[in-house]
């Protein structure tokens, strides 16, 4: 080989290094033509022996195109900073980088990497993606309206907002269970970025390769992308505007564009609708308006009536070998009467479906009504927990309440003299007595 032909080459990369970064893998050594002009007249301002085009080593062979205008240069790979002890590598190139890359990552490799196939991991069509369906769910509140809009198959991103706990992912997976329809669920957090969304480059058995994203991968197959907590996502997530335009996107890490399939669609799930932080829902985000004004629909959900979360509550029951109607009848009373409190603004805490649903588990397990309420009320505060369970006690006469005295403040103390806890709950306790009627029937709907 021409020295003087490998000294230019090895200025070259190491310009290009400098410029751009060392690759980690040869997947990642991707170049445009115009970052490998750049380099090139970055030597000449240095006045060091360069070409005035692209070297005819970077761009006759086939096996070093990665599309319109961009090159693979697996030597950046590796690359040696010290010139002294740098060796160049050309028509050697398997020889002088089998010692640093795999044997899956020599030249054989590369060859296989063009604009049609670039090494990809495709995943497998043959895995179902549909939901298995819950024989304990029960269809309500906007239920009807999102499964509408799911199989009419026209592009239209929903966004369910509501309360943690009252079933809003639930719900969008068991549509997707009862109609057939595949459903992709990517859960979003603080740390998502675009390489989790869209894809990125990973070692999959020793060898590099693009593997696509769940968001790619819910496009490809027509399916339902379920966006779990979005209202946690940054800005991050901005690379999904022109995927909730429905025009497809473009992967710029391998110049590939994906469109989406027939009855590809979007639903977003939260706890607020992207205004900022709130005291409930910590880590929530303030939003891009432009990114959530692409959401074409907008459902707040709450907490489903007496009726049906007793109907749910039962089958629960049932699912864990343990049913009792009454008991059910008596909790979605318990968790009404919480939440018109925490409505009113008297209560910091809320009773929800998914801890009824927990309830009704320690019941199964432990088959002791007190203890199954006591167990899943641990999560809250001395005071709170106590509070709570007390109104449960004045609504199922079959539990009695925790004596006087017992742990709460003695009857003969004055209120001046009760502890800021003993106060808390003394005010719990008033505003729950407030709420709860013990006049009202509790025996309703028992066939539910």
């Amino acid at each position: 080989m021409n020295s003087n032909i490998d000294n230019r080459k090895k200025k070259f990369l190491e310009t290009l290094a400098a410029m751009h970064g060392v690759p980690q893998t040869i997947g990642e050594a991707v170049y445009t033509r115009n970052q490998c002009l750049d380099a090139l007249a970055v030597c000449m301002e240095y006045g060091q022996e360069s070409y005035s085009v692209l070297p005819a080593w970077l761009v006759q062979p086939k096996n070093r195109r990665a599309g319109r205008g961009k090159y693979i240069i697996p030597e950046m790979v590796v690359l040696e900073y010290n010139p002294a002890e740098s060796d160049t590598v050309e028509e050697n190139l398997s020889e002088s980088s089998s010692e640093t890359l795999t044997s899956s990552e020599t030249c054989d490799t590369i060859s296989n990497m063009n604009s049609n196939t670039y090494n990809l991991v495709m995943p497998s069509s043959d895995v179902s993606l549909v939901p298995a369906k819950n024989e304990t769910f029960v269809p309500w509140g906007h239920h009807d309206d999102i499964s509408t809009i799911l199989a009419s198959k026209q592009f239209a991103p929903v966004y369910i907002t509501g309360m943690s706990g009252n079933g809003k992912t639930t719900m969008v997976e068991q549509i997707c269970a009862s109609t057939g329809r595949e459903c992709i669920r990517v859960n979003i957090t603080a740390e998502t970025d675009e390489d989790d969304l869209i894809g990125g480059f990973r070692l999959v058995n020793g060898e590099t390769k693009f593997v696509f994203g769940g968001v790619v991968q819910a496009m490809q197959r027509g399916s339902i992308l379920l966006l779990d907590e979005i209202d946690l996502g940054t800005e991050r997530m901005m690379c999904l505007q022109p995927v909730l335009e429905g025009k497809g996107i473009y992967i710029k890490k391998i110049g590939m564009f994906i469109k989406p399939a027939s009855g590809f669609n979007v639903v977003a799930t939260a706890n607020t609708k992207g205004k900022g932080e709130s005291d409930r829902f910590v880590g929530t985000r303030c939003m891009n308006e432009a990114f959530l004004d692409r959401f074409s629909y907008w459902f707040e959900q709450d907490y489903a009536d007496r009726t049906i979360e007793a109907r749910i509550i039962i089958r629960k029951m049932k699912a864990y070998g343990k049913e009792d109607k009454e008991f059910a009848q008596y909790l979605t009373k318990w968790a009404e009467t919480i939440r018109m409190g925490f409505k009113e603004g008297g209560l910091d805490d809320i009773i929800t479906t998914r801890r009824l649903e927990e309830v009704c588990k320690a019941f199964a397990i432990f088959g002791d009504k007190e203890k199954a309420i006591k167990l899943t009320l641990t999560r809250f505060d001395a005071s709170t927990k106590e509070a709570f369970f007390n109104l449960y006690t004045k609504i199922d006469p079959t539990i009695l309440p925790v004596p006087e005295g017992m742990k709460d403040a003695p009857v003969s103390n004055p209120v001046n003299a009760l502890t800021a806890e003993q106060k808390k709950i003394a005010e719990l306790k008033a505003q729950l007595d407030k709420l709860s009627n013990p006049d009202t029937d509790t025996q309703y709907a028992m066939n539910a």
